[in-house]
């Protein structure tokens, strides 16, 4: 029998090569390939001697209950995970340290205990009494959790079996759990891929809906190895800034629902508050119109949110290098729209310096914001507020086109809502409220005209 290859794993990636190396050739970080088990060799030829178990079929139209939704009791949870809880559901949650992933859970888990369902909550980064300490904060103590700290997955699964199988269960985090069947330290690439699929083994048979509590990268992504990610079946990202008291929970991948489907909520002293209305938190502080502000109405999954975009334009003495700053949104588009604006509108951003900023911390990739984002600018730059009441939405093309968008009859309908007067966008635009005043541009030209030719 032929000797087995060693084989080395990245810890940042999960990148696997038979050869040690300083850097990992994928994600090009240093010292982070250390020995994995073995690859076992699996000959070609399918050996049946040994027999097997099996396996039973059913076919799609198969009368029987499907598997019900359980409320967790905050609203917005349960539209970010499409509806609520789905029993033998596996999700891993990622998000920045401190930014309230395991008071978010907590909280959870006491509205669901609270509802008379048993709830298991395993920490294995604070004791028992710091948790508590959290619970008291938050006015959860009365809540009937069974809590426990322990990062040993065989205990807890040991535990498990000698008690009622529980509706909820929340493992904080996977990457401190540890297998004695498995070699290496917690938080290695082995040992989150085995942990993993033990918890998710037992939720799966068990009908318990089980969350992973995930460490992020200083890019942002779910640390451990990518196959993580396909063994669940949601994927959720906690996200906000510490400097602001909103938080978004994201849903990157979902199997019983929309995908990017979100929840909103408010960081406060008791905790994490729902916010049922997002677009008055983004555009709270709004009093009179001002040059550079634009209104915007994004769309998150199914939920339209309104957002403002504000612009900042610097003359600048001749021969000073102009500065390009966004928050917000992604600063290779706003290039990009500057060229536009330059090219086929006759407008010089070359000499200035440009900011561009979105309200609240809010982050926008949504191309639809091109509209809004060219009329902010072209405002700034003719230091003339935008009509009061209006919302902008549009994707502009490089030959200055003004294309339509999705879900564009949605978008103006919570605008009009929100009590926006006036919407402007694509020329053919359809599913438009009766409530509210559009006006349609073909070409970008048609927003510079309007901005600052008119009085």
């Amino acid at each position: 029998m032929a000797k087995p290859k060693k084989r080395y794993a990245c810890q940042a990636c999960g990148s696997v090569t038979h050869r040690w190396q300083g850097q990992c050739p994928d994600c090009s970080e240093w010292n982070t390939l250390v020995e994995d088990a073995p690859a076992t060799v699996f000959s070609l030829k399918h050996d049946l001697s040994s027999g097997g178990r099996a396996v039973e079929f059913v076919d799609l139209d198969k009368p029987g209950a499907l598997p019900i939704r359980q409320p967790t009791g905050l609203a917005e949870f349960d539209r970010a995970l499409g509806g609520g809880l789905v029993p033998g559901s596996a999700i891993l949650m990622g998000g920045d340290p401190g930014i309230g992933k395991s008071t978010l859970l907590l909280q959870a888990a006491a509205q669901i205990a609270r509802q008379g369902r048993g709830v298991i909550y395993v920490s294995g980064e604070e004791a028992a009494g710091q948790v508590r300490m959290r619970a008291a904060r938050l006015g959860l103590s009365d809540a009937p959790v069974k809590l426990a700290s322990a990062t040993g997955v065989r205990d807890i699964l040991t535990t498990l079996g000698q008690m009622e199988t529980p509706a909820f269960l929340v493992i904080d985090s996977i990457q401190t759990m540890h297998s004695d069947t498995i070699e290496g330290a917690p938080g290695t690439v082995s040992q989150v891929r085995g942990c993993a699929f033990e918890l998710i083994r037992y939720a799966k048979e068990n009908g318990v809906a089980l969350v992973l509590v995930g460490h992020v990268t200083k890019d942002g992504t779910i640390a451990g190895p990518r196959v993580l990610e396909h063994m669940v079946d949601v994927v959720m990202s906690f996200e906000g800034e510490r400097s602001h008291q909103y938080r978004i929970l994201r849903a990157l991948k979902n199997r019983f629902g929309a995908v990017d489907e979100i929840g909103v909520f408010s960081m406060a002293g008791e905790g994490l508050e729902e916010v049922a209305n997002p677009s008055m938190l983004f555009l709270s502080g709004r009093s009179e119109p001002m040059a550079g502000s634009a209104v915007f109405p994004a769309i998150e999954g199914t939920r339209p949110v309104l957002v403002e975009i504000q612009a900042l334009i610097v003359r600048l003495q001749s021969g000073a290098t102009p500065r390009r700053a966004v928050v917000g949104w992604d600063s290779g588009r706003l290039a990009m729209l500057l060229a536009v604006l330059e090219s086929r509108c006759g407008l010089n951003f070359s000499s200035a310096e440009v900011y561009l900023n979105v309200a609240g911390g809010y982050r926008l990739s949504d191309p639809a914001a091109d509209l809004a984002v060219a009329a902010a600018l072209v405002s700034a730059l003719a230091d003339r507020p935008l009509p009061e009441g209006s919302v902008w939405l549009g994707e502009v093309s490089l030959a200055g086109e003004i294309r339509p968008v999705a879900h564009g009859g949605l978008r103006l309908k919570e605008a009009a809502k929100l009590g926006f007067t006036r919407g402007h966008g694509p020329a053919d635009s359809k599913n438009l409220p009766s409530d509210l005043e559009f006006i349609g541009l073909g070409q970008l030209a048609n927003l510079v005209d309007r901005v600052i030719t008119s009085a």
